[in-house]
């Protein structure tokens, strides 16, 4: 049983060696299962033309204040200008925090970003879509619950990025190497 305790030891001991790879495979992870889905939601919400982030479409309201929506017949001129910012804000942050991850440049304020952008997404999928259905619970035999089970895997994917950063494979590193002169 000694044996097996030692070598058990020193199996842990040789993969905290390999402490740089959680971040580089966090966000490898992140873009392969978020980075397509993200940059799609934030086209649905583009406007006609090269300006479309500032003349949001119809349906970026719809998606991010749909009662209010409803409420206003579907009219994005009887919503204010707090609307509006708010969803170019929530464009251009849907577009930029997942490639700033990807390529590993301010990756920690980048994943900080995201996780509000999916505990916002997630609150509204529920309170403001109706979709009460989709929660799921944890603790229980299924993990099939798009906004428990599946957006806490998302988020504690970026957390890994919060406290570990993005890693040797990263712009971020570059920057940091060129800021202090090494080499």
């Amino acid at each position: 049983m000694n044996t097996i305790g030692t070598y058990y030891h020193r199996m842990g001991l040789h993969l905290e060696r390999l402490d740089w790879l959680l971040p580089t495979l966090a966000r490898l992870v992140f873009a392969g299962v978020l980075l397509i889905y993200l940059l799609n939601s934030g086209a649905t919400k583009l406007g006609d033309g090269l300006l479309g982030v500032f003349q949001p479409s119809v349906g970026a309201y719809a998606q991010i204040f749909p009662r209010a929506m409803e409420a206003a017949g579907y009219d994005i001129g009887a919503l204010g200008v707090w609307h509006w910012a708010v969803v170019v804000a929530g464009t251009i942050a849907e577009f930029t925090l997942p490639v700033l991850i990807v390529m590993g440049l301010l990756t920690r304020v980048a994943a900080l970003g995201m996780i509000g952008f999916v505990i916002v997404q997630s609150l509204t999928d529920v309170y403001g879509h109706g979709q009460t259905e989709a929660v799921g619970r944890w603790f229980d035999r299924f993990a099939d619950g798009t906004i428990l089970d599946q957006r806490a895997f998302w988020i504690f994917v970026l957390l890994v990025l919060v406290i570990k950063g993005a890693g040797p494979l990263s712009l971020d590193r570059l920057l940091r190497r060129a800021t202090r002169g090494e080499r």
